[in-house]
């Protein structure tokens, strides 16, 4: 049986705002000081335009826990957003706008992905939706940095391997977050360009098919993938 927080999650990855605010209230009512429940049902609001109730639900996480980074940034995020009107003078839609069409999924050219053997959470949690990542290959694998290539998590093998073969072959494409709390990092992948000698290959096979199982175990070599990237940045620069 789907356990709440699985159903959180996965309203929060399918985008079904409506409920996961359901969902998270749920969560709160059985433990009014679960923070993760807390932080995903502001978002949630933000993103359906309910910007007051959402910066009331991000200062209750800060009433327990007064330096929490996502809360911190998104209470800046909803500030900044009150700067930006449109010609009728909504400010939440055109939040909701943009988050819409950056995550607009193509059959074969797009996917929504959850990356492996994670950053710790102090990392994950300065991560904010829609924030560009870069692809780096590194021998057989794809490792995703945010800003200053500060590493964040390594792309599944099934996936990685395949868009391996494409990069090199001269496909590329573009990252995004999509959603990270915590231990986890969804992220929005998109085909920009596609090389002549795979014209007919689509980069994904399934644009359905999503990994996210927060019981599966597969952080047990996230020391070992972020010390090869970490030597192995360290080697180049010693060349």
């Amino acid at each position: 049986m789907t356990s709440l927080k699985d159903q959180a999650i996965q309203n929060a990855l399918t985008g079904d705002w409506q409920k996961a605010v359901l969902v998270n209230k749920s969560l709160i009512k059985e433990n009014p000081q679960d923070i993760d429940a807390l932080n995903r049902l502001a978002f949630a609001l933000s993103i359906l335009g309910r910007v007051k109730d959402a910066k009331n639900t991000y200062q209750k996480v800060l009433k327990i826990d007064s330096l929490n980074p996502l809360a911190l940034r998104n209470l800046k995020r909803i500030g900044d957003l009150k700067k930006i009107k449109n010609e009728n003078g909504d400010v939440s839609s055109v939040s909701k706008m943009h988050v819409t069409n950056m995550f607009i999924e193509e059959q074969g050219k797009t996917k929504i992905v959850e990356l492996v053997n994670v950053a710790q959470p102090s990392v994950i949690n300065t991560l904010r939706t829609g924030q560009s990542l870069t692809l780096l290959v590194k021998r057989l694998k794809i490792f995703v940095l945010s800003e200053g290539n500060q590493y964040i998590g390594v792309l599944p093998d099934n996936i990685g391997k395949r868009l391996i073969k494409f990069i090199r072959a001269g496909n590329q494409y573009e990252a995004y977050v999509k959603l990270a709390y915590d231990h986890h990092i969804i992220i929005f992948i998109k085909e920009i360009k596609r090389a002549s000698r795979f014209r007919d290959q689509p980069s994904f096979i399934s644009i359905s098919e999503r990994i996210l199982d927060p019981d599966k175990k597969l952080r047990k070599s996230i020391v070992s993938d972020e010390k090869d990237y970490e030597e192995e940045s360290s080697e180049e620069n010693e060349e």
